[in-house]
């Protein structure tokens, strides 16, 4: 099915809307302006042709022979041929001593007493004596033992475990590359993540991962085996010794070692868990990779901001007039002037990066799908008639959006294995006479807090459009004093200006890691890119030139000004460029509820912020961020009929807070702690900083 659509610029873009029945988007693409070599580098011709294998699925042809006998034990050949390509490198000793935190630690050390070659000698004894403590060479048999044991656990665990070739195909090319580490960095979605990982990365030739093992009370034995099969362990007391002078050569050769962080006792608890039930087929999405010199290079070639300054958020949220900056004392020159700035925002920029890439190659679950449509359009009940004709058209959406999914079959059948999972939080009534299933939601925290973290997955796929959805709601709210009763969206009509700031203020509020946007795009372009989609999709409608705009209300002020103040007699030529488009709210014939739900999708993220108003009146001030974000969950924990948000939710919430100026990081000699800005230590300011809140949620 081709949809037509002319852009800002005249030209007619066909847009193909896929099938559901075959067609799979590509994702998880580096991104093409920061790393371009790495687009056309890393990525395969055929990726979307190759097509999807099961890592647990073993069979004959996964070893160098043949025969019945081989077929019954063909995964304890296939576990033996697997390649152990990560080991101790026989330098680590000199790459530890030569890391300039490691020599730092010891000059410091060295201050009281002689900096000979004895002392250079003692310093690497001791840093081995470190390295021996926390880490162990890794046990070949012991180790594919072990990963045999987790291959007939995941077997049984999971009916499949999907990977795409083609993706798996552009992480090995550039495991490929010569002289040049391969650094993963993953997003977990459940707690048995870290053994799915660990046995994916060994099975497919990419090497075993270093993972850190912190917090966990073993005994010498299980240390022991836990270190052959590549556990690093925080060394004995050091989290005592911190504070000591001693103990800090330890941390410092625990950082310069390299490992990644994981909870034993977690995933354990989770294993046992999950034993006792089956959860179908899991998938793994890999993204592309791209080079990190290239990044750092781009990033440095375009440092300098192209987009025009943007307005501060704060005087906005207290309506009070925007500060004017000089050249010599604006952020963007503060920006640039400073090195430690620069790194900073570069540090940044790449984890933003790297998160955008992973939702983007996230495929979206069934469960995530039925979830939202409960939560979101379907609080009540609803008919699974109803909800299948609602899962396709939610479906086909995500599908447009280049997003892939990870499930196939029947809609029916989708559905229901859906709604078998949530069980929980559902009840289910049969109706004989008309043959369907009525679907009931709970009303409780706990099936709240549910639905919410699985259709969290959607907030990504929908995020311009959920962002526009609130800012039409928020100007909709404003027109109420105008017209002395709730008007029908449709219809009513907006000017440019006012959408664009909106929409500005809303991506200014909330972080890029929630709506997985890339960094390198400003803010105004990505304002613009949320008025296109909404445009696309069927919610907006361009009015033509000369058209009544019915609630430009900013436009149609009382004004004493003469009639000839307002004609333009600028040249006819430049005039096509500064023409100010409005725009009309529509309802797409075939798809009712579309902006309510839009409106829906940010309501848990928005409904935490104003619930962290009230936080910021009884917690006492300053204090560590840590800290502070342990008493916002508890204090979000306690409020009643209200679900206890996660921790990602809680720091999102501290970071808009940064953003906006709410509150600021500010040093000390027991280190960064958070203050509140004086403006919202009263409440004058938080009945502000509330109101500019509500204003973006569908109550």
């Amino acid at each position: 099915m081709m949809k037509a659509w002319f852009s800002e610029s005249g030209q007619r873009v066909e847009v193909f809307i896929p099938s559901r029945r075959w067609f799979r988007p590509l994702m998880g693409r580096c991104c093409q302006a920061c790393t371009p070599r790495s687009w056309d580098g890393f990525y395969h011709a055929h990726l979307s042709s190759l097509g999807f294998c099961s890592a647990t699925w073993v069979t004959e042809e996964d070893t160098r022979y043949r025969g019945w006998l081989v077929r019954r034990i063909c995964c304890i050949l296939a576990v033996g041929s697997w390649k152990v390509l990560t080991n101790t490198p026989g330098d680590l000793l000199e790459r530890v001593c030569s890391n300039k935190r490691v020599q730092d630690v010891a000059a410091s050390q060295a201050c009281s007493c002689r900096r000979d070659s004895k002392f250079q000698q003692q310093c690497k004894e001791k840093v081995l004596g470190i390295l021996a403590r926390i880490q162990a060479p890794l046990c070949f048999p012991m180790l594919r033992l072990c990963c045999w044991a987790l291959l007939r656990f995941l077997s049984r665990l999971f009916l499949s475990v999907q990977l795409h070739r083609g993706q798996l195909e552009m992480v090995l090319r550039a495991a490929r590359t010569p002289s040049v580490p391969l650094v993963f960095l993953s997003t977990h979605k459940s707690q048995v993540d870290g053994l799915l990982l660990s046995f994916l990365l060994f099975s497919q030739g990419l090497g075993v991962p270093r993972v850190m093992v912190g917090n966990l009370t073993c005994s010498p034995r299980l240390r022991a085996l836990l270190s052959c099969l590549g556990a690093v362990f925080l060394p004995t007391r050091m989290e005592q010794a911190l504070s000591d002078q001693d103990g800090e050569l330890p941390a410092a050769v625990l950082a310069s070692h390299g490992a990644q962080p994981l909870s034993l006792g977690a995933c354990l608890w989770a294993a046992c868990r999950a034993l006792c039930r089956c959860f179908g087929c899991a998938r793994v999405d890999l993204a592309q990779p791209f080079s990190l010199q290239e990044f750092v290079a781009q990033s440095l070639t375009c440092w300098s901001s192209t987009g025009k300054p943007l307005e501060e958020l704060l005087p906005t949220i207290l309506g009070v007039p925007q500060p004017v900056y000089s050249r010599a004392d604006g952020p963007e020159h503060r920006m640039i002037t400073s090195s430690e700035a620069e790194e900073e925002t570069m540090v940044t920029k790449l984890g933003l990066h790297a998160l955008s890439d992973a939702i983007a190659c996230s495929a979206v679950t069934a469960v995530g799908i039925t979830s939202a449509l409960l939560l979101h359009k379907h609080r009540k009940c609803v008919r699974l008639s109803q909800l299948m004709a609602d899962f396709a058209w939610l479906l086909e959406e995500t599908l447009l959006r280049q997003h892939d999914v990870s499930f196939s079959g029947q809609l029916r059948a989708l559905v229901l294995h859906s709604l078998t999972l949530l069980r929980a939080h559902l009840t289910l009534y049969h109706l004989a006479p008309l043959g369907d299933i009525m679907v009931v939601v709970k009303d409780s925290a706990e099936t709240q807090w549910e639905l919410s973290r699985h259709s969290a997955q959607l907030v990504p796929v929908f995020a311009s459009e959920a962002v526009g959805a609130c800012a039409i709601r928020a100007l909709l709210l404003e027109l109420l004093p105008f017209v002395g009763e709730a008007p029908c969206p449709s219809g009513i009509t907006f000017s440019e200006d006012e959408l664009y700031h909106k929409i500005l203020a809303l991506l200014q509020l909330l972080p890029p890691s929630l709506l997985g946007l890339k960094p390198c795009q400003p803010l105004d372009c990505q304002s613009q890119d949320v008025l296109d989609k909404l445009t696309l999709c069927g919610l907006l409608e361009t009015e033509e030139e000369g058209e009544h705009c019915l609630c430009d209300v900013s436009s149609r002020r009382c004004s004493r000004t003469l009639p000839w103040t307002d004609l333009d007699f600028s040249d006819s030529d430049s005039d096509d460029n500064h023409r100010k488009r409005c725009f009309r709210i529509c309802e797409p014939k075939d798809s009712p509820g579309f902006l309510l739900f839009f409106c829906h999708l940010l309501s848990p993220v928005l409904a935490t912020y104003v619930r962290a108003v009230a936080f910021l009146e009884q917690n006492s001030w300053p204090q560590p961020e840590a800290m502070c974000a342990c008493a916002l969950q508890q204090f979000l924990a306690e409020e009643d009929g209200l679900e206890c948000p996660t921790w990602s939710l809680v720091l999102s919430t501290l970071q808009s807070f940064k953003n906006i100026g709410v509150l600021k990081e500010m040093p000390s000699p027991l280190g960064p702690l958070l203050h509140l800005v004086q403006p919202f230590s009263s409440s004058e300011g938080q009945g502000k900083l509330r109101a500019f809140l509500e204003q973006f949620m569908q109550l």
